[in-house]
Order: C-alpha cells, then sequence, then structure tokens
C-alpha cells in the first residue's frame, strides 16, 4: 500500500510490534564454505510453519539496488535473487509451505497507478541521462577524470519486472530452477510443498497469497494455529495480515537504514551526489575503480499478534448500545486506514498521518460508532449509513485542518529562510571553505581550499534554489489555499466550468465511496472487479461525502476479467520501455499517426499538490481507454504464447507424501498426458493444504536431469533431480461465497506479551531479538543498546518508500 509514512508511524506509536531476526550465517572452515543447516531448529526460538514470498520487493533490490553497484548481467541478477531468497528461508525456515508470488496482471484500480510510476520511471531517467551528461562535459573540461559512461546496453530497465515482459519469462523459468535446486539438495526443504505464482498468474504477489490463505482456512482440515510468515515491504501486507484474523502471523522485512550512503552516478565512489562529484583521484584513473562494497541488511519482524494487543487497548469502547466484538473493530480500524492512502485510490486532502490523520480518524470514529447502532464493516462489506456519520464529523474539521497546515508551512518556511541567511552570512565572513573530504584531488589547484567568492556563490545558488522551490510550494499547495474558494480548485484540478461545479463534487464523492467498498473487499474477500477503478486524479473533500448510503456498490451484476498480459503492457508502459512489447505494436506507442499516440504521452505535469518532494506528486497522464487499446492491437502467431494466462504450480520432492498423488497424473506418460485430467488435494498427506492437482506439460518427472538455464558456473545441471511438479489451482468456491472475517474455530492466540505498563501512551519499551515466547522484556539498562536499532526499524520516509515494488 503506497502510504508515505505509515509504517513510522506505527512503528513509533507501537513499538513492541519490531524485533530484530536472529540470521546464522554460512561459515568457512578449512577453506570450505559450511552452509547454514535449515533443518536445525530456528535460533529465533520460534517455528513457523508456512513463508510467503511477496517476490517483486525481492526482484526490484536485487536487480537494481540503489547502495551498491548493479549486477553486470541477468545472470548475475538471478543469483542475488536466489542469495536472497536463501537468506530470508534460514531465518523463517518454514515447516509445511513456502509461497512465491511474483505479481501478475492488476486490476484496473492498480494498473493506473503502475501506469503512473513506469511514465514517471521513464522521465526521471530521461531528465537524470541530461543532467549526467552535462556534468561529465563540465568535469572533463576542467581536467577531472571520470569512469566511461554505460553504454546503452548496460542501462537496466527496470520497468520490465512488469507481467508480460521476456525478462518475466525468463526468471520464472529460473525459479522452477532454483526450486527444484533446493528441493533436490537441501535438508530444509525436503519436506516443503512449494507453490510458484509467476508474472503469467493474474493479480498482485500479495493479494494472490491472501487468496491462498483465505481459501485454505475455508478447508475442513485447515490448522486453525498455522505459524505464518509473510516476507515483504509494503505497508499493506501489515492490513493483509491483520484481515485474515490468523492468530499467528509476521511479517519480515528488511530493516531500513536511513543516510545510507550511495554510488556516484559519474564515478561510482561513496560520500558525494552526481552534482558534487570531482572526479577519480589520479591513482583510481589508472586502474579500474575498486568495487563499493555495501554493508548487508538486517531483517526485522512486526509481530502482528503484539500489534493485536496494542489495537484491544487503542480500540476499546465501554458502554456501547450492541454487543462489543474486537474483531470487528480491528475490521473498522483496518477501514479507516484506507482513507489515509492506498494503492487504488489517492487519500483525502485533509488527512496526513505526519499530521495525526489515523489518530483523528480513530477518535471520531471511536465517538461516531455510539449512534451508528453497529460495526461500521462486516468481512469485506461496508455499511455506508454509519461511514456518512464518521465523514460528516471530518468534514466539520477539515477548515480548522487546512488553516493549520498553512500556517505550519509559513512558519517553516520562514525559519528556512532564516538559517540560510545565517549561514551565508558566516561563511561570507569566514571567507571561503574547505574541500569536501573524499573529493578524490590530488594536486595542484585540484587541491586547494574552494575560494571565498566560489563558495559565496554556491551558497547563493543553494539559496536562489531554495526560493524556487518555496515558490514552486506556493504555486502546488492550492490543498491547503484555496479549498474554501471550490469552484476555483475544480476548474484547477478537474478542469470543470464553473457552471457545472456544484454537483460535480458529488460524483467524485460518489466514486470515491465506491472505490473505498472496492478496497476493502479486495482486502477481505478477493478482487470484486478487475475493471473498476477510480477515474480522478484527486480525491474529493471530506465535506463532498453527502448522502453516501445511497451510492450503488454492487460489483457483483457482471463478471469481469483482467487485462492478458501483452494487453497490460500497452496500458502502462511508455514508449520508452517499448522494447518489452511485441515488435509489431512499438510503433503504436512512438508513430505520430498511431491511433492510440495519446496514451504515450512523452512529457508531462507533475502536481506537486501541495508536496514537497516530486515523486510524491501526481503525474497527470490521461487514463487508457480500454476500448479503444483492445481495438488497435492485433497480436501475431509467433507472439499468442506470451499473451497467455498461466497456472500456479506445486513442487514437492519425491519422497514427500503427496508425490505419488501427483504422480498418478501422468501415469499415461508424459507425452500422453490430458490436460484437463485433474484430482483433488488429499488433506491427509499435505498437512490439511487443499487444492486441485493438474498435468503440467513443463513438469519434469523424477529421475530427470534439469539443465541450469543460467550461465554461471555454479549452476549446474541437476541429474537426476528427485521433485515432483504440477499444475495447481486453489479450493474453488461460488460467486458471491463470503469468506467469514474471524478467527476460526480451536484458534488459540498466543500468550500475551505486553505488560499493563508496556500500553501507557508514549512508553518506549524494548522487545528482545526473535518473536518467539521469550522475546519479551529487556532489562530497563539495555534501553539505550537497543536505540538505535529501534529508530532504524522506525524510520521509513526515503528511499524505502519511493522504492515502491509495484
Amino acid at each position: 500500500m503506497g502510504v508515505p509514512a505509515f509504517f513510522r508511524w506505527l512503528s513509533r506509536k507501537f513499538p513492541s510490534i519490531v524485533v530484530h531476526c536472529v540470521e546464522e550465517k554460512q561459515r568457512e572452515v578449512d577453506g570450505e564454505t559450511v552452509p547454514v543447516d535449515t533443518s536445525r531448529p530456528n535460533p529465533n526460538n520460534y517455528e513457523f510453519d508456512n513463508l510467503y514470498l511477496d517476490m517483486n520487493g525481492i526482484i526490484h533490490p536485487c536487480t537494481h539496488p540503489e547502495d551498491k553497484p548493479a549486477p553486470r548481467n541477468e545472470a548475475e541478477m538471478f543469483a542475488a535473487i536466489f542469495e536472497y531468497m536463501d537468506r530470508i528461508f534460514a531465518i523463517v525456515r518454514p515447516r509445511r509451505v513456502i509461497y512465491m508470488a511474483i505479481d501478475g496482471v492488476a486490476p484496473r484500480a492498480k494498473m493506473n497507478q503502475q501506469r503512473s510510476r513506469r511514465f514517471r520511471a521513464a522521465k526521471e531517467a530521461r531528465e537524470k541521462a541530461i543532467e549526467l551528461d552535462r556534468l561529465r562535459s563540465e568535469l572533463t573540461a576542467q581536467g577531472m577524470t571520470l569512469p566511461p559512461p554505460k553504454a546503452p546496453e548496460e542501462h537496466f530497465d527496470s520497468n520490465c519486472i512488469t507481467p508480460g515482459t521476456p525478462f518475466m519469462a525468463r526468471l520464472a523459468v529460473a525459479l522452477r530452477y532454483y526450486i527444484h535446486d533446493r528441493l533436490h539438495n537441501d535438508p530444509g526443504w525436503r519436506n516443503l510443498q512449494v507453490f510458484l505464482s509467476d508474472a503469467n498468474v493474474p493479480g498482485e504477489g500479495e493479494h494472490k497469497i491472501m487468496d491462498f490463505i483465505r481459501r485454505q482456512r475455508a478447508q475442513p482440515a485447515h490448522d486453525p494455529n498455522t505459524r505464518h510468515c509473510l516476507c515483504g515491504a509494503d505497508a499493506d501486507l501489515i492490513m493483509l495480515g491483520l484481515a485474515t484474523h490468523e492468530p499467528h502471523f509476521t511479517i519480515i522485512r528488511e530493516e531500513f537504514v536511513p543516510n545510507k550512503p550511495r554510488p556516484c552516478d559519474l564515478c561510482g565512489q561513496l560520500g558525494h551526489e552526481a552534482k558534487d562529484c570531482q572526479g577519480l583521484a589520479r591513482d583510481q584513473a589508472a586502474a579500474e575503480a575498486p568495487p563499493v562494497m555495501a554493508s548487508e541488511a538486517d531483517f526485522i519482524f512486526i509481530r502482528l499478534h503484539v500489534l493485536r494487543e496494542y489495537l484491544q487497548r487503542e480500540l476499546k469502547m465501554d458502554g456501547l448500545p450492541f454487543a462489543y466484538d474486537f474483531e470487528r473493530a480491528l475490521d473498522d480500524w483496518v477501514f479507516m486506514c484506507f482513507f489515509v492512502g492506498n494503492d487504488f485510490l489517492p487519500h483525502l486532502p485533509s488527512l496526513e498521518i505526519r499530521e495525526g490523520a489515523i489518530d483523528r480518524l480513530v477518535g471520531i470514529y471511536k465517538r461516531a460508532v455510539y449512534q451508528t447502532g453497529g460495526w461500521v464493516t462486516d468481512s469485506g462489506h461496508v455499511h455506508l449509513d454509519r461511514v456518512q456519520l464518521i465523514m460528516r464529523e471530518l468534514g466539520q474539521m477539515e477548515d480548522e485542518i487546512f488553516k493549520r497546515r498553512r500556517s505550519s508551512e509559513m512558519n517553516f518556511r520562514r525559519r528556512r529562510k532564516a538559517d540560510k541567511q545565517a549561514k551565508l552570512r558566516h561563511t561570507m565572513m569566514e571567507r571561503g571553505m574547505a574541500a569536501p573530504l573524499g573529493s578524490g584531488r590530488s594536486s595542484g589547484a585540484a587541491d586547494q581550499q574552494l575560494s571565498s567568492g566560489q563558495a559565496i556563490r554556491a551558497l547563493m545558488r543553494e539559496s536562489q534554489m531554495e526560493s524556487l522551490q518555496a515558490e514552486r510550494d506556493r504555486s502546488s499547495s492550492s490543498s491547503s489555499r484555496t479549498l474554501m474558494r471550490r469552484p476555483m480548485l475544480e476548474m484547477s484540478k478537474f478542469g470543470v466550468a464553473p457552471q457545472d461545479s456544484r454537483d460535480f463534487p458529488l460524483l467524485v464523492a460518489s466514486h470515491y465511496v465506491r472505490g473505498l467498498c472496492w478496497v476493502l473487499r479486495y482486502y477481505y474477500q478477493g478482487c470484486a472487479s478487475w475493471t473498476w477503478y477510480f477515474p480522478y486524479h484527486y480525491s474529493p473533500f471530506a465535506s463532498d461525502f453527502t448522502n453516501v448510503a445511497s451510492v450503488d456498490v454492487d460489483f457483483d451484476k457482471t463478471a469481469t476479467e483482467p487485462f492478458k498480459p501483452l494487453e497490460q503492457l500497452m496500458a502502462v508502459f511508455p514508449a520508452a520501455s517499448g522494447s518489452h512489447v511485441p515488435p509489431s505494436w512499438r510503433g503504436l506507442m512512438s508513430d505520430p499517426d498511431s491511433p492510440i499516440i495519446d496514451f504515450y504521452p512523452i512529457d508531462f505535469r507533475v502536481d506537486l499538490n501541495g508536496k514537497k518532494f516530486a515523486w510524491m506528486g501526481v503525474a497527470l497522464l490521461p487514463f487508457v481507454d480500454e476500448a479503444r487499446l483492445l481495438k488497435t492491437l492485433d497480436l501475431l502467431p509467433d507472439e499468442v504464447e506470451r499473451n497467455v494466462r498461466g497456472p500456479d504450480r506445486l513442487f514437492v520432492r519425491s519422497t514427500h507424501p503427496a508425490a505419488a498423488l501427483i504422480q498418478r497424473l501422468y501415469a499415461a506418460g508424459k507425452k500422453a498426458q490430458v490436460e484437463d485430467i485433474e484430482t483433488n488435494a488429499d488433506a491427509s498427506l499435505t498437512s490439511g493444504v487443499g487444492g486441485i492437482y493438474k498435468p503440467d506439460k513443463l513438469a519434469y518427472q523424477p529421475g530427470d536431469d534439469v539443465p541450469s538455464p543460467i550461465a554461471l558456473p555454479q549452476f549446474k545441471t541437476l541429474a537426476q533431480c528427485q521433485v515432483a511438479s504440477c499444475r495447481y489451482s486453489d479450493p474453488v468456491f461460488p460467486r458471491g461465497h463470503v469468506f467469514p472475517a474471524r478467527p476460526l474455530p480451536g484458534a488459540r492466540p498466543p500468550p500475551a506479551t505486553l505488560r499493563p505498563e508496556d500500553l501507557e501512551p508514549g512508553r518506549q519499551w524494548m522487545p528482545n531479538l526473535g518473536p518467539g515466547p521469550n522475546g519479551g522484556h529487556r532489562p530497563r539498562q539495555s534501553f539505550d543498546s537497543a536505540g538505535p536499532m529501534r529508530r532504524m526499524a522506525s524510520a521509513e520516509l526515503g528511499s524505502a518508500e519511493r522504492f515502491n515494488t509495484s
């Protein structure tokens, strides 16, 4: 969920949810590498049953890392992905299931955001290349030495991490090899059921995982005390985990380290940005520059059962006119959080997490619920008449919120301007300053200090840029200045004529309400509509939500289907990424006479809309007309195979109890297999995991040799590989089936972790390492030593928020 600062807010308000992972490392013994034995008990003093990998959160940082040199080729990228997965596996050590989910074609509501991100990435890459060329020319003219620029073919277009591209097809093949290798060779994997849902299977990775969990919970043999661990960095994983109502749910993610140094884009050295680059020192220029070594990231656990403990206190309401039910209050809290942002709707203008928006909403909710006559939500269904009461009170607070925000902005600008002026005066008095450390200068004038004139000009330029930024802020912050002048705002933001502005806000609000209901259904029941999307770039005001209960939120009238992979590429890609689409379609993205050329603008405006950074702004791209797009596209026969919706796959070692059942699918021989043969999983053989098995034409049989698709010496053919596999489908339920959002009968919550005093507001209690029963209270004297981990774990704003993986 694209909610800047959500995890930072959550971990500061509820600090005990975060613990540091204990990780064993491989050892060197007599010159030999001894791998971690993952079949041994978990060093975190907690045994997990199921591990779920939201794979895009692994693929992105492994293919184009921000804090170290990128892999040189695709083979090294795949090796980095495997290494990352091995680290996660060694920490978690699941004993029943590992489920790998790559983002497939997303619902149209998410595709609009994906389109914005990909177009923005192409625009930023183009602008960055122009700026680097300028800086390189200037430094070269000054006699500085720089490494040669990358050849065009060396640049990695991260947009290729999108369903339907050749890269994703090759990655799927590589992951199938990886699974065969680990099942065949690693003792910790031998009893696992391994599910792979690659990019040809529709759905976002985390939501494919949630569909799997929901449907398994509905199986008669499901263990209600299954211990789940989900790997991923997106904030929506916390909401999704809570929405399962599973008592044992943990999230594992990288620990964010603020201000982590990044290599310079010109010289590759750490310690400065390209705009401050002074080139390589002479001794480095004569030889190849040494590689930049980045420190290995640590991992943290987010314990949702501890978050549930906090929320039981947070959502306590005495004297309700109806029976109190914490599980229903928890679902309402999840719904409230959607108002501050999600991947499908812009957040309401009056709600910013950094201004206490979630606490404000919870306060309004807790007052309003005494008047609603019941809970706001139920298993993904929204009672809109009850929502109306909450929005009415929020609308009454809007004017005051905007006034306070405007006052805060003006005070900040005054302080910033005063600080800059003081710095400039001080520098002028000091008459110059020393060259930056590590600048790489080695002799002559390059070793001398900057002259006072240079220093003063540099600061004056910085001051001018600050003034320019302030002017941009003023011009873009209409959400905090002109909110009460509604006709003017509607003309500037929505392009609506003043005479039409009276009823237009109500129309936008009705679409937004429909969107809120779609999002909640998506989180609790699965995708209600593949084609619905919010058709505006901006959200309404809370005061626009009138007569909410009359909005039609029935998504079950007609069945919908997702885009096919290649069609989706044409809906989300800019022309700069045209090399990933079929050759016969590339001209449609760049030819001025193309009937859909308006879908692919090279330049477009980014409205900061009151934000301070361009990446937070609104990319004003045209929405894709699906009918026009599909009418234009016509595939050649040899491209059809890439445009199919693929199956999930299941892999087990040949000694697994379910292997014999899988192998019976191929009783007639692999070449004679019939695609429509299927059999139901036997829960007695699968630890209660249900589903449907079908033959797979790509399957290797136990005893087959499995060739390596990766051109690196460590990846060899797996001789006589002992792995069985098949296509897999989740258990099927009738259309309209409702999965109850309740703990299952027999579910036993873990022992309480928090003490009464830990729930006191503002108390900074620190948990111990690991999520186990002894991962509890630290002695008071250990607080200071734990402080840095706490601060780093709670800091989210920065590259971690920009590095969205969808």
